[in-house]
């Protein structure tokens, strides 16, 4: 199987809100945090990944963000499709930042002081901000084909926004298959080795853990974090932690510019472009991944 096996479990943290996580390797080791991205589930991490770094000595905490998975739905307003097209966050929309503070807590809740943050997509946004507003808590930071939220780089293709224009909600499991990976086709890379079974395999389960059915007000007010939290360069320009940015040069979700710009505002950070990577994290680009990172983390813990 290419996806992870996790074994679930629930806390709620001191805000009161319920969250699903699972845990990987040995609890007394370096703690690794992975966050997810837009819409995504703690499933999401294929096997590769997370065996290559449990093997490296690292304990691995994934969970699903609020608004995704098994983990809790906001009582906040989502933004509509016109305020989507004009990026315009409603009033009483959380941003980014209570998405940081989600994870700082989590990490409170299981008696993590520090950690390494890792984050793909919107989860690399999420890392950023954790990274820019609890330095405390961040041994080091990798952001994956993820972007600043400047407008003007990191946007998706036309082609994408076409496709994401006309998606809509599935039905059923079968639905929920097919539209994953139609989209995954257009921006994910369906001749890697397992790719088309990881995209089917993950569908399925998300399809499963969000109770048989579709939620997108909550994949809606995710979007609204974002934008709220609009530009975030200044406030990426406080970032101290040892910082990776990792792209692909073939992004349709995310553009190459948008890890340029993220590499650009954060001091001292290592910008790394790897040929061929699309948004998708298959078993070939787990390994390639997984190396840049543990050798970012080693090069920073000596």
């Amino acid at each position: 199987m290419s996806l992870a096996q996790h074994n679930e479990q629930y806390i709620t943290l001191k805000c009161g809100d319920k969250f699903c996580y699972a845990e990987h390797g040995a609890g007394n080791n370096d703690t690794l945090i992975l966050i997810a991205g837009l819409g995504l589930q703690l499933v999401y991490w294929p096997k590769a990944l997370i065996e290559r770094l449990v093997e490296s000595g690292l304990h691995v905490i994934c969970f699903d963000n609020r608004d995704a998975g098994r983990s809790v739905r906001s009582n906040t307003p989502h933004p509509s499709l016109l305020q989507q097209l004009r990026g315009k966050a409603p009033k009483g929309a959380y941003g980014l930042d209570k998405m940081a503070e989600d994870t700082v807590q989590l990490m409170s809740a299981l008696n993590v002081e520090k950690a390494h943050i890792v984050g793909m997509s919107m989860g690399g946004m999420i890392a950023q901000t954790l990274a820019s507003e609890y330095p405390e808590s961040v041994k080091s930071l990798t952001s994956i084909f993820s972007t600043t939220g400047n407008r003007r780089v990191g946007q998706p293709s036309y082609s994408t926004l076409w496709r994401m224009a006309r998606a809509k909600a599935p039905m059923n499991e079968s639905e929920a298959i097919k539209n994953y990976h139609a989209m995954m086709t257009h921006i994910g890379d369906g001749v890697a080795e397992d790719a088309i079974n990881q995209w089917h395999q993950y569908a399925r389960l998300a399809w499963q853990r969000n109770g048989a059915k579709s939620d997108a007000k909550a994949m809606f007010r995710q979007i609204g974090a974002i934008m709220k939290s609009g530009d975030r360069t200044t406030s990426l320009q406080r970032i101290t932690a040892p910082t990776l940015v990792i792209h692909g040069d073939v992004d349709r979700m995310v553009h190459p510019s948008g890890g340029a710009a993220t590499a650009k505002a954060i001091s001292g950070a290592k910008h790394q472009v790897l040929r061929g990577l699309r948004h998708q994290i298959d078993t070939l680009q787990s390994h390639r991944i997984a190396d840049s990172i543990l050798a970012h983390i080693h090069l920073n813990t000596k």
